[in-house]
């Protein structure tokens, strides 16, 4: 009968089997399904999709103990502005260990931010493509922010900084403006942010009448909050509303899909009131302008009838009181129809500059984001073509005689071979 082991002994064989056929590290590409971190520790669940569907092929945990990821976190948050979460595409260097207590685990010993940066621009160029091919891209910069645009529906966190700085530079404006404003309130930061935001356009949509546009807004905060609003289904929702949209979610550098699809982005909730007060502004200049020249237009006319009238009645002193109730009448009359035709041509401009503006300004915003939009593809492109690229992701490259090697049946036994790494070479001899 053969010798029968502890549960104890036959790990410690398999630990010592992994350790000694899996000694090196691996670089594997992976999704993050789960990440949470414990007592300064990460614990990572890696999955792996069939391509073109959302079935796991593959699973695996991992855990980056806190002596590595405390050093890993800091660069991989300045890289890519955003926190190792669920969803994102990682790059991970791991190494095999097998615990006789705990079993199997994959040991993370560094990730590349610049692999989860490029796919994570990957995946909102795609976004934008998608909105595009939908032809809803643009469909919020078609509605016009009305002239007297002064109930508002706010979506944003009760607790923020940004929202009572908003309130109050509405209520505290230096013109008297009066503003409505209604909170609904929504998740600004983490995984809830689309579905709350969405949450908070459904119960304003079936109150569409009782606003006139809708600010977004938060309290600042850092880049990586902005990635919950990088996401295909708060775009459509947001490029297919009926009322417009002012975002001020961000900050100068940092533009959402959000952004992109609104009406109007500004940097800052403080910026979405200053904007709505200068809307306000600009009408009320609008009105007393036309108040000015309606008032000079009549008054020089009312001078000029009042001179010929006193003509008149100069000459035909029987008829004086006759002429005069005549003429007053016809004052009367002449005042109500250039009020009415000053009024129309006032209407008729105001029309006309709307027209221009929403010719002008989608023209312009969209000839911006298709030359940017070729910068960043040609950029990509060439970041793609780089060697030292491919070689800081681990690949290398091996010369047979001064040339690339494609072909080992190239390759004769005693011939020398040099493979280039990220950092030195390798001579080595086929045998």
């Amino acid at each position: 009968m053969n010798k029968t082991l502890s549960l104890f002994e036959l790990n410690t064989v398999v630990a010592e089997l992994i350790q000694t056929a899996m000694p090196q590290s691996y670089w594997i590409e992976a999704e993050v399904s789960e990440a949470r971190e414990s007592r300064g520790h990460l614990y990572l669940e890696l999955i792996q999709k069939e391509e073109g569907t959302n079935t796991p092929i593959a699973r695996a945990s991992a855990k980056c103990w806190r002596s590595t990821w405390s050093l890993i976190a800091p660069y991989f948050m300045r890289v890519t502005g955003t926190q190792v979460r669920a969803g994102l595409q990682l790059m991970v260097q791991v190494h095999a260990q097998f615990h006789p207590q705990y079993g199997f685990s994959w040991i993370v010993d560094d990730i590349n931010p610049e692999f989860t940066m490029g796919d994570m621009a990957r995946k909102r160029q795609e976004i934008i493509r998608q909105l595009k091919a939908e032809g809803v891209f643009d469909l919020q910069k078609e509605l016009k922010i009305p002239m007297f645009a002064q109930h508002i529906a706010v979506i944003s966190s009760a607790s923020a900084a940004g929202y009572g700085d908003f309130c109050n530079q509405l209520a505290d404006n230096e013109h008297g403006f009066v503003f409505t404003t209604e909170l609904f309130e929504a998740t600004m930061q983490g995984e809830q942010v689309e579905r709350s935001i969405i949450q908070a356009l459904n119960a304003i949509n079936g109150r569409e009448e009782e606003f006139d546009c809708v600010v977004i807004i938060r309290g600042g905060g850092a880049t990586a909050d902005l990635s919950g609003f990088d996401t295909l289904a708060l775009a459509e929702n947001v490029a297919n509303f009926p009322l417009p949209i002012i975002t001020g979610i961000g900050h100068e550098r940092d533009e959402s899909v959000l952004d992109m699809v609104s009406n109007r982005r500004v940097k800052t909730p403080t910026a979405a009131a200053a904007f709505l007060i200068d809307n306000l502004l600009s009408v009320l200049s609008l009105i007393e302008e036309a108040q000015t020249v309606v008032h000079r237009t009549v008054k020089n006319r009312i001078l000029m009838e009042d001179m010929r009238i006193q003509r008149l009645s100069s000459q035909i002193p029987v008829l004086f009181s006759m002429v005069k109730t005549r003429h007053e009448a016809m004052l009367e009359s002449l005042l109500a129809s250039l009020e009415k035709g000053m009024m129309g041509l006032l209407a008729d401009c105001n029309l006309r500059l709307e027209v221009l503006n929403g010719k002008i300004v989608p023209s312009v915003e969209w000839r911006l984001l298709q030359e940017k939009h070729r910068l960043e593809m040609l950029a990509q492109r060439a970041e793609g073509l780089n060697p030292g690229r491919m070689l800081k992701l681990g690949y290398s490259i091996t010369y047979h005689k001064g040339h690339v090697l494609r072909n080992a049946a190239s390759v004769k036994g005693g011939e020398e071979l040099t493979t280039l790494l990220e950092n030195g070479e390798i001579k080595s001899v086929v045998k």
